[in-house]
């Protein structure tokens, strides 16, 4: 009942948000091969690097956290703007910028000057969550890009990996995203990886201890010792979010959490939480609860703040303002 249900709700929203002449499925009528030509870009990108779904994913909702979606994260700095990408939860972290640009030098040579590049980015993300074998969703289109960027902002509003559930839980709550949102969102730690620093404190000293963290599985934190072990130079090793299924979208994150065995302790307090928890179960023994739930909390998040009609632009280069 609750998986018609996350469908019906799913369908309304985008239908009001039709009706409200906001997005529009045929925005760009006049470039009907362009999801095509996301899908192809995010495609072959996916053949030269197996990690590259799960950072699209992730660009994307690092973008919608910050001012919206307007494609900010893709600026780099000027004289006179600072970019985000040198933020904390996004320096020598986010990544795919460059299949972003290179899906938009497509893009461009078929329908100059027509899409946004915050459109295209949030089609990639679509893409990479269906090319891994995860749900395809309807993705209304129509956003504008926006003329500057919040460094400030992203290092604010960004959920961090070291943060308690209410902290993470309030910062969803401030872009209108609820409890559901946050559960179904972290899902995409389905797949990808993360870099040792980003729990690393889990396995040597938790909250000053001196001990592992209580809540993470013995023998996990035994085999994440060997490729973290605790020295410095080894902060930027990569780990798999989800040890059984690295690289295919499904619910085995949320198997994971039920058994402690999730990677980033912002990952495992969702069990901490009696709410959080009831949901983490369920999406762990039906998997088309979780994909109906991620769709719906995917079309939410790509509707933060979008940008419409003559304000912003369509930036010829996603790094770059026009000028």
């Amino acid at each position: 009942m609750h998986q018609k249900n996350t469908i019906i709700v799913l369908l309304v929203s985008l239908s009001s948000l039709l009706a409200n002449g906001q997005l529009d499925y045929n925005y760009y009528s006049s470039c009907p091969n362009l999801p095509m030509i996301v899908r192809y870009g995010v495609w072959a990108a996916m053949k030269n690097d197996t990690r590259i779904a799960a950072s699209l994913l992730r660009l994307h909702f690092h973008d919608c956290f910050v001012n919206g979606c307007d494609g900010s994260v893709l600026l780099d700095d000027t004289k006179t703007l600072k970019g985000e990408k040198k933020a904390g939860p996004n320096r020598n972290s986010v990544r795919g910028f460059d299949v972003i640009d290179n899906i938009k030098a497509d893009v461009e040579r078929a329908c100059p000057s027509t899409v946004s590049c915050v459109d295209i980015l949030t089609l990639a993300a679509r893409e990479s969550v269906f090319l891994s074998g995860g749900p395809n969703w309807p993705v209304a289109l129509g956003r504008r890009d926006g003329l500057t960027a919040n460094l400030k902002a992203a290092n604010e509003n960004l959920p961090t990996p070291f943060e308690p559930l209410a902290n993470i839980t309030a910062k969803f709550a401030a872009v209108g995203l609820d409890l559901r949102d946050v559960v179904a969102l972290s899902g995409a730690h389905t797949i990808g990886l993360a870099q040792c620093f980003t729990f690393k404190n889990r396995l040597f000293n938790f909250k000053g201890t001196g001990q592992p963290d209580p809540n993470l599985d013995s023998s996990l934190a035994s085999s994440l010792k060997t490729s973290c072990p605790n020295v410095d130079k080894s902060n930027t090793n990569l780990n798999s979010l989800d040890m059984l299924t690295t690289y295919q979208f499904d619910n085995a994150y949320y198997k994971n959490l039920v058994n402690n065995g999730g990677l980033l302790e912002s990952d495992q307090a969702l069990m901490g939480d009696p709410q959080s928890a009831a949901i983490v179960n369920d999406y762990s023994m039906y998997p088309y609860l979780f994909y109906n739930d991620f769709s719906a909390s995917m079309v939410k998040l790509g509707n933060i703040g979008v940008i419409m009609g003559q304000n912003g632009q369509i930036r010829r280069k996603c790094s770059q303002v026009n000028l």
